[in-house]
């Protein structure tokens, strides 16, 4: 874990590398998450966040999995990349938030094991994606 102060630091200079799963059941559907956090509080979004020093990209896939919805998900594809800006940050300190993301994509057998973390408060199945995430994650793909 990163100490507060140094954070502060990192995000009010460079980017934040993270990752975001774009999870589907067996019926096509989107899995996302209502988030509890800043960026995008109140709001729904897929699964993901920060990569940790010395982590692969696949490998902190796997861990938010574990961490945020508390499944597994046999063979990940990826998928592209995400960028975004946003003005509001978990620190709630005035900076601007540039995070960019590589992207993976994944089949839910079964959504019944889910268990939330405690940076979200409900799950749902959506047809779509967040119209955010789709614009600028997938330009030109329908995933």
């Amino acid at each position: 874990m990163i100490p507060v102060e140094e954070y502060k630091k990192i995000i009010g200079a460079i980017p934040i590398l993270c990752v975001d799963l774009v999870l589907r059941d067996r019926a096509g559907r989107y899995l996302l998450v209502k988030r509890e956090n800043e960026p995008l509080r109140g709001e729904w979004w897929v699964v993901g966040g920060r990569v940790l020093k010395g982590e692969r990209a696949e490998a902190a896939a796997r861990r938010k999995l574990e961490e945020e919805i508390g499944l597994t998900v046999p063979r990940l594809e990826l998928l592209g990349l995400y960028e975004d800006f946003f003005d509001r940050n978990s620190l709630g300190i005035e900076t601007l938030y540039h995070t960019v993301s590589i992207v993976f994509g994944g089949t839910l057998d079964d959504v019944s094991g889910i268990r939330l973390d405690a940076q979200h408060k409900e799950w749902k199945l959506a047809e779509q994606l967040p119209e955010r995430l789709r614009i600028q994650a997938f330009r030109g793909i329908d995933p």
